[in-house]
């Protein structure tokens, strides 16, 4: 069987003083998967847009800032991490310059500015605790992984650059 992920993006957004990231708790909608856990900002892929174009209009959307810089930091498969089980695949941004000022909260949940050296202590998918520190990392190269998920819970990870 061909492997026809959900696309989507990923980011963090960093502060003017490279310090705090924004994420989102998501703690507004019974029911969300991810329900309880922080997380970037992102989301599934428009079908007439790239993923950067993908990743300006959901940062606006979540927050309500524009996107002025950004880099593509790497990208995960996660075989079998949706609700019923969907692959997906995401492309994960560092977003380091931007206009406006988030809000409080959005649909999904409270926005709160965390502290980078705080981000593992946040409840998180256990997944996210291996790869965002390759988002962070400053090394320039791309990271590429593989995290399979079974039943909400990660199975494995390896990645390459």
């Amino acid at each position: 069987m061909p492997y026809a992920p959900i696309v989507a993006t990923l980011g963090y957004v960093l502060s003017a003083d490279g310090q705090h990231c924004l994420m989102v708790h998501r703690n507004a909608r019974p029911g969300d998967q991810h329900l309880g856990k922080y997380n970037g900002l992102g989301g599934k892929l428009e079908p007439d847009e790239d993923v950067m174009a993908g990743m300006r209009r959901e940062i606006r959307e979540e927050a309500g800032i524009q996107c002025q810089a950004m880099q593509l930091r790497g990208t995960i498969s996660w075989p079998g991490f949706g609700k019923q089980g969907e692959d997906w695949l995401g492309f994960i941004f560092l977003v380091t310059s931007f206009e406006g000022a988030a809000p409080l909260r959005n649909d999904e949940g409270d926005l709160a500015w965390v502290p980078l050296e705080q981000l593992a202590d946040l409840p998180l998918w256990e997944g996210d605790r291996h790869f965002l520190p390759l988002v962070f990392d400053g090394d320039p190269r791309p990271f590429h992984g593989v995290m399979p998920y079974l039943d909400g819970n990660m199975q494995s990870w390896r990645y390459s650059r």
